[in-house]
């Protein structure tokens, strides 16, 4: 999945994970974050792009608790999903070769 941050101030990779699974926790508990399998795997910092990998099991759960995220390290930012894709490579071919 590529996840785009939309705030007014800079966004750690690191600070946008925290807020994601810290919302994940908050909606599903600690059984449903260990459904998720949510991982971390590569930025665009020209693009502001962020590319997450998670369970396609859990990929409703995990969308919704993206579109719950409000904040990002007390900085008000929105995290928007670009493209979603069944394979890394599929989805690097559809954000990339364009």
């Amino acid at each position: 999945m590529a996840l785009k941050a939309d705030s007014d101030q800079s966004i750690d990779e690191k600070d946008l994970m925290n807020a994601i699974w810290d919302m994940v926790y908050q909606l599903f508990g600690e059984f449903g974050a260990s459904q998720t399998a949510l991982f971390l795997v590569k930025r665009d910092n020209e693009k502001g792009i962020v590319i997450v990998r998670c369970s396609h099991k859990a990929l409703n759960m995990v969308r919704a608790a993206i579109t719950a995220v409000t904040d990002i390290n007390r900085k008000h930012a929105v995290i928007r999903v670009v493209a979603v894709s069944g394979t890394l490579k599929a989805l690097r071919r559809k954000l990339f070769e364009h």
